[in-house]
């Protein structure tokens, strides 16, 4: 297995900043790395269940970059998850020893930049379970604006219903009631992957493609995937 891998340019490891960025705002606990065939995938939790009777579904925020090979000519290989922190501090780093680009035409926006990767902790229950990479058929797609609505439209239940000071069983109560109701028109799609959409930063002006394979739904926009794995009492229609 190896133990770094290299982005193919200094934007993609911008990309993989912003994204982490991200992430950790909402849930600042660690992300799953998958790396073959010259393609990271990072996976980030936005919402799963806690115990058996969460009814929470699993919310992932998906983004994939290009690989470049390493230094002696081998794509990367590896399946770890690793603290948003560590991971984001080594970024961080390479960030400031490539300076400043001045543009995407500068011949040093090119570069390649290699990371090496944090020491792997032990998996969360959320990245024990693997989404699959095919399958998948396409449903109606929606736009962004209503996903956009949805999230907004939660976000600020959430806050009007939640007092101060409240515990974190009544604050994932109510996460869990309003982010696990059905999108208008797309009842097998939960408001959180809207939510998820929102945060990650994923909703731009294109239409958001939504597809389909066993209990698993994915998202899809120009800036990134939120795939769902519903509950077993949701899974018929």
């Amino acid at each position: 297995m190896s133990d770094t891998f290299t982005l193919v340019d200094v934007a993609s490891l911008d990309d993989l900043r912003v994204f982490l960025g991200r992430a950790g705002r909402i849930e600042d606990g660690s992300v799953r790395l998958i790396a073959g065939s010259g393609v990271l995938a990072v996976y980030a939790a936005v919402l799963y269940p806690v115990g058996l009777l969460d009814e929470t579904p699993t919310v992932l925020g998906l983004r994939t970059f290009a690989l470049a090979p390493g230094d002696g000519g081998e794509q990367a290989v590896f399946d770890v998850v690793v603290p948003i922190g560590s991971l984001s501090s080594r970024l961080d780093r390479a960030r400031a020893e490539v300076g400043d680009i001045a543009s995407s035409f500068d011949p040093a926006a090119a570069q390649t930049v290699t990371i090496s990767l944090p020491m792997s902790v032990a998996s969360a229950t959320w990245a024990a379970i693997s989404p699959p990479r095919g399958g998948w058929h396409p449903l109606p797609s929606t736009e962004a604006p209503l996903l956009d609505g949805v999230a907004r439209a939660g976000i600020e239940e959430i806050a009007g219903a939640v007092p101060e000071a409240a515990g974190e069983q009544i604050v994932r109560r109510v996460r869990t009631e309003v982010w696990g109701r059905p999108i208008p028109g797309f009842e097998h799609v939960p408001a959180g992957a809207a939510f998820a959409a929102f945060s990650m930063g994923f909703l731009g002006d294109d239409t958001v493609r939504i597809l389909e394979t066993g209990p698993w739904t994915r998202l899809t926009s120009d800036r990134g995937h939120v795939l769902v794995r519903r509950r077993a009492w949701t899974l018929a229609r």
